[in-house]
């Protein structure tokens, strides 16, 4: 039996000049209309360049198929999160739970502004997602929330911290994307979020407590007697 083949994701040459770079934002671009309007499933190199307004030849001198545009927009909108993430948690200048509630208020609010386009992308995952270079840049995320719980639970054992973080970033990708399937206005989103946020800062508020009460003493208690 052999292994499932994955189309080639990398882009067949990267744009040097003002006009090819300019192409490629063209592209991107159409690529994102065509998405949102007509979904993974009908996403095709043809309906992107019409929309572009270019030969399918100009797309395939960057993108070897549809796979690699696609993977492309995702691509872009994990750096944009990572970008977000690593910029918001690593505000020094701000209290580690005020940090985490900035990022969920830019998180969920990302989500809404975007939700379309990331259910699209979401279909179209079984195109890239085993590819080595979708694995490299979810890689590249790795570590912030690990630094960050570090910082706001420094008491903690490196198992807690490490369960703290995969739940937090879990519980934000999951429950925004369920809130973001359904229009939402602005203070719905604040709303929300700021449960959100109360609920990640309880959760850690009570850990760090948990890492600093004492251990129960072990053995076996004898039952108190009874009075006579």
């Amino acid at each position: 039996m052999t292994d499932r083949q994955t189309p080639p994701l990398s882009s067949r040459k990267k744009p040097r000049q003002a006009r090819s770079t300019d192409l490629v934002a063209a592209i991107l671009e159409a690529a994102i209309q065509v998405l949102s309007r007509e979904g993974a499933q009908r996403f095709t190199t043809t309906r992107v360049a019409e929309r572009a307004g270019v030969s399918v030849g100009s797309v395939y001198q960057y993108f070897p198929n549809k796979a690699a545009i696609l993977f492309r927009l995702q691509s872009d909108e994990w750096r944009e999160t990572t970008d977000m993430l690593r910029a918001t948690l690593a505000d020094a200048g701000r209290p580690p739970l005020e940090r985490l509630r900035r990022l969920v208020h830019a998180f969920v609010k990302s989500e809404c502004d975007e939700a379309a386009m990331r259910v699209a992308l979401a279909d179209a995952a079984p195109l890239y997602r085993d590819a080595p270079e979708a694995r490299e840049v979810r890689a590249a995320s790795k570590g912030i929330l690990q630094a960050f719980m570090r910082e706001t639970l420094p008491d903690a054992k490196p198992a807690t911290r490490a369960l703290a973080g995969r739940l937090i970033k879990a519980t934000l990708s999951a429950v925004g994307h369920d809130f973001s399937e359904s229009p939402r206005s602005a203070r719905e989103i604040a709303a929300y979020s700021d449960a959100m946020a109360d609920m990640f800062a309880a959760y850690l508020v009570g850990l760090g407590h948990a890492e600093r009460a004492p251990a129960p003493a072990r053995g076996r208690t004898r039952p108190a007697r009874a009075a006579a």
